[in-house]
């Protein structure tokens, strides 16, 4: 099994259904760590009705889907914050693909996005508990740096420069 990796756009069914398994996963773990139960189903539907992502579309922004064997797998998205920084966002392979290479594919396809958008530096946020994400991160050449959002799921903040692709 090979995986592929292309432009997706946001809002389609595909673009939905690992959104949604994203955020189940993610807000499940967050939950479960700081309150002992898993997201309700009505705090689920705001939160993903909340972030839909509009804002990864071209000129500024893109998603890209992973594909391994052909069915979709993952998600990248990337969009500009300034004309030389770009912002790494929904990294994220199912469960049952996972361990297959699929996430540094993403986050390099990402960084080649970024680039041709002009980016010169790649930033992102993430959790604590997220430690598998945090290790792809550094091992990728991520480094730790201050804090540059306020948002209140972040709590380690990684930024990367983007030298021309070879």
């Amino acid at each position: 099994m090979t995986w592929t990796i292309s432009p997706e756009p946001y809002d389609s069914p595909v673009a939905a259904a690992l959104w949604r398994a994203y955020y189940t996963e993610v807000s499940d773990r967050w939950y479960l760590l700081h309150e002992g139960r898993r997201t309700d189903a009505d705090e689920l539907e705001r939160e993903i009705a909340a972030e839909s992502g509009a804002e990864l579309v071209p000129p500024r922004g893109i998603l890209l889907v992973a594909r391994y064997g052909g069915e979709p797998a993952g998600t990248a998205g990337v969009r500009l914050l300034e004309a030389t920084t770009a912002e790494l966002t929904r990294v994220f392979v199912y469960e049952g693909t996972r361990g297959r290479g699929g996430a540094a594919l993403l986050v390099r396809a990402a960084e080649d996005a970024a680039r041709a958008l002009g980016a010169a530096r790649m930033i992102l946020d993430t959790r604590t508990d997220l430690v598998e994400a945090r290790t792809l991160y550094a091992r990728l050449g991520y480094m730790e740096t201050e804090a540059h959002n306020e948002s209140p799921y972040a709590q380690h903040w990684f930024a990367k420069g983007l030298r021309a692709a070879a």
